[in-house]
């Protein structure tokens, strides 16, 4: 959309609200036979990515979301070697992950290879590096055949998927979160991407509703981050062992510490402070581990 005050980019993922970028010029528009990939240079936000008219990311608040994804799992568990991340074509989990020596094997499942492709070229401040990095393995397939399919196996799994719509829609199925189970090794974790609870409380219920019949420990911690209008983000958290999530806060401080990683959102305050829900979304996550119908969210 074009007017007196220059581009401005629209999405309309939530019922009733539009949110717009200004943007000075886009950098990349194609259609692939997956997904219409939209990058622009905006005024405010930097970078903003939108897939089929959605923001997947910007430049200027991404380190939030991919940091929360990655150390906070990664830190609460305390031994994580093997990592496999479904979706994140861009690089951010992978340059959030990496920072951690410990980490012998990254994977990168994702089902269109154009997006690692317009990543390295186009987002390379997003990835920064990481696809180099002799550790990381990319694999261009459908992330759902690949969970039913390996024999792989893993201490933290990180959906970084889209939203539950398209070819995101089959990462939110409870056959896949079960193929995600088998996937991980004793004691793993798997966190997930659960959009804005404030404007899709059924996304959220419908992990957890799953979740509560596969995992010992099924709940989401929270981010803010300005692009994802509405409050906080939920990202979904699952493990068959409940201790995880309870470290204590000195230890996941010397944790972070001998880590020796630099981070801009996560810190252990906000590690131990982010499984803290208010009310409302508390309720969410009760309502659907006690099977409450979505249609009453």
């Amino acid at each position: 959309m074009s007017d007196g005050d220059g581009i401005w980019y629209s999405e309309t993922l939530h019922e009733g609200l539009r949110t717009s970028f200004q943007v000075k010029r886009v950098l990349f528009d194609n259609r692939s036979d997956h997904q219409h990939l939209v990058i622009a240079d905006s005024v405010s936000f930097g970078k903003v990515m939108m897939l089929d008219g959605v923001t997947q990311l910007t430049t200027a608040d991404e380190f939030i979301y991919h940091e929360m994804l990655s150390h906070v799992p990664i830190l609460a568990h305390g031994a994580v070697k093997d990592v496999l991340v479904i979706g994140g074509g861009d690089g951010g989990i992978a340059a959030e992950v990496l920072k951690h020596d410990s980490v012998e094997r990254f994977t990168l499942v994702e089902i269109d290879g154009g997006v690692v492709d317009f990543s390295k070229t186009h987002l390379p401040e997003v990835s920064r590096g990481a696809f180099e990095d002799p550790r990381f393995e990319v694999i261009i397939q459908d992330g759902k055949d690949f969970a039913a399919t390996t024999e792989r196996r893993y201490d933290l799994i990180v959906i970084d998927s889209t939203d539950p719509i398209g070819p995101g829609e089959v990462l939110f199925t409870e056959s896949f979160y079960r193929d995600c189970h088998r996937m991980l090794k004793a004691g793993g974790i798997i966190v997930t991407q659960n959009g804005v609870p404030f404007f899709q409380p059924k996304e959220l219920a419908q992990t957890i509703r799953f979740f509560s019949g596969i995992f010992r420990d099924a709940t989401c911690f929270l981010a803010a981050v300005p692009t994802y209008v509405g409050g906080f983000m939920a990202l979904g958290w699952g493990s068959d062992d409940g201790d995880l999530r309870k470290v204590a806060p000195e230890i996941i401080q010397q944790r972070f510490e001998a880590a020796q990683i630099e981070t801009r959102y996560y810190t252990p305050e906000i590690h131990q402070a982010c499984f803290a829900l208010p009310r409302f979304i508390g309720d969410i996550v009760a309502s659907a581990r006690q099977g409450s119908p979505l249609r009453d969210l």
